[in-house]
């Protein structure tokens, strides 16, 4: 985004009435008043924490005053556009821990791979940040608890990146589904098909570049070489650093079918099944190609995902809540209504493309306001990820299972060992 798009964007922005008024309350750390401004400091700059630091900056009296990431090069070229764009030139940090001790930071955004979003949303938390952390919120079910707990602990307002929450489009989909005209909702069917989940080569293992601290970026994840095919964006595809497609894309789409069917809690039962069966030659391991079953009382969800990119209705990834009137099909590009037996109208709506926009606006103005319920709450993403760590430690064990989130345990051992994942020292869990 060059300057002149950048104050375009906020301009439309203002024009379309997206700034809620801006409230007062003295449990603010800085007692911040409604023309106060708030200093934001980014971890993780290389994609959608860049992007979500983007349109917090279009929100009125905000400023980036911090940037961090492992990679001097990116942290340098994202510095440089930040100047052109806001006329600030940011403090840069290789290590987090030393962008939190900055006392003038109001709001933490947290843009980096999956094994680090517990431990940096904590420790914001714990300096007196607000926090908007990428999803998925954490990288093991026992993390996703941690995280619940250290923003109710340390007061903050967080928001987890699941902006399809802040889309009219998508309210408009819940209030359809509310409205009964689909009848009974027995099975909604979620999918994602991408080919990105296939690495197709087995690149050797190498010495880091000299601009990046590849320690920093493992964190608490095990120690191993460096490797191209492991690192920036396809990290997703490891065990150690995120979930595969269930956790890239099933956060977003499961999270749209547990809201339409009001589901706060666990299933009665997962079972799943899942391999990397579209080539023999294929470097990474998580499920390429994946089936998970959720059980309800009354109804089902069924998740699959492979990495061949067609789907039904002609979409590669969406879902589709299947009624006895009619059948409701949904991804970004719009969400369409078709008629079992002509007993409901034909029905679509389209986006408006303000989605994420209008998600970093809701937590900005909560920040402002202290308002704890943001559009999607860090209960709200700890939910979302561990149904998608529910699929993968179902297909991982073979088996099936029943998760009680009360007493935070399976009704299988091997899957109890499975919950958390061991930090490697110096570093420690929250």
């Amino acid at each position: 985004m060059n300057r002149l798009e950048f104050l375009k964007s906020a301009g439309a922005l203002m024009a379309a009435g997206a700034m809620a008024p801006y409230l007062t309350n003295n449990l603010f750390a800085r007692s911040l008043g409604a023309n106060d401004r708030l200093n934001v400091g980014l971890i993780g700059c290389r994609n959608m924490g860049w992007g979500d630091l983007s349109d917090a900056l279009i929100q009125p009296d905000v400023r980036c005053v911090a940037l961090c990431d492992v990679d001097r090069d990116i942290l340098n070229d994202r510095a440089s556009q930040l100047k052109q764009m806001t006329g600030v030139q940011p403090d840069l940090f290789v290590d987090y821990r030393k962008l939190l001790e900055r006392k003038d930071l109001d709001v933490v955004m947290i843009g980096t791979p999956d094994h680090w979003h517990c431990l940096q949303m904590a420790d914001a938390c714990a300096a007196g940040k607000d926090v908007y952390v990428e999803k998925p919120a954490a990288n093991s079910i026992g993390e996703c608890d941690l995280m619940v707990e250290a923003a109710r602990k340390y007061d903050r307002v967080v928001q987890v990146g699941q902006q399809q929450r802040s889309g009219e489009m998508w309210h408009k989909m819940k209030e359809y589904i509310q409205s009964g005209k689909l009848g009974v909702i027995s099975k909604v069917n979620v999918w994602a098909n991408f080919e990105y989940a296939w690495i197709k080569n087995n690149i050797q293992d190498e010495n880091p570049p000299s601009n990046v601290d590849f320690d920093m970026w493992l964190g608490p994840a095990p120690s191993r070489p460096y490797n191209k095919s492991r690192f920036h964006g396809t990290w997703r595809m490891f065990w150690d650093y995120g979930g595969g497609l269930i956790t890239d894309w099933g956060v977003h789409l499961l999270d749209m079918a547990l809201w339409g069917m009001n589901v706060k809690g666990m299933p009665k039962r997962v079972m799943a099944s899942g391999g990397n069966n579209r080539n023999p030659i294929n470097y990474a391991e998580t499920f390429g190609t994946m089936s998970v079953l959720y059980e309800f009382d009354d109804f089902v969800i069924t998740w699959s995902n492979n990495t061949v990119e067609s789907g039904p209705y002609g979409r590669n990834y969406g879902l589709e809540f299947v009624g006895t009137n009619g059948t409701l099909v949904a991804n970004r590009e719009g969400w369409e209504v078709y008629p079992y037996k002509d007993k409901i109208e034909a029905h679509k709506e389209l986006p408006d493309g303000k989605d994420h926009i209008n998600h970093v606006a809701d937590f900005i103005n909560k920040v402002r306001s202290r308002d704890k319920n943001t559009a999607c709450p860090i209960e709200n993403g700890a939910l979302c990820a561990k149904y998608a760590h529910l699929g993968n430690i179902s297909a991982l064990l073979g088996t099936d299972l029943v998760y009680d989130d009360v007493k935070k345990k399976f009704d299988n051992k091997a899957a109890d060992k499975m919950l958390i994942k061991e930090y490697r020292k110096p570093w420690r869990r929250p």
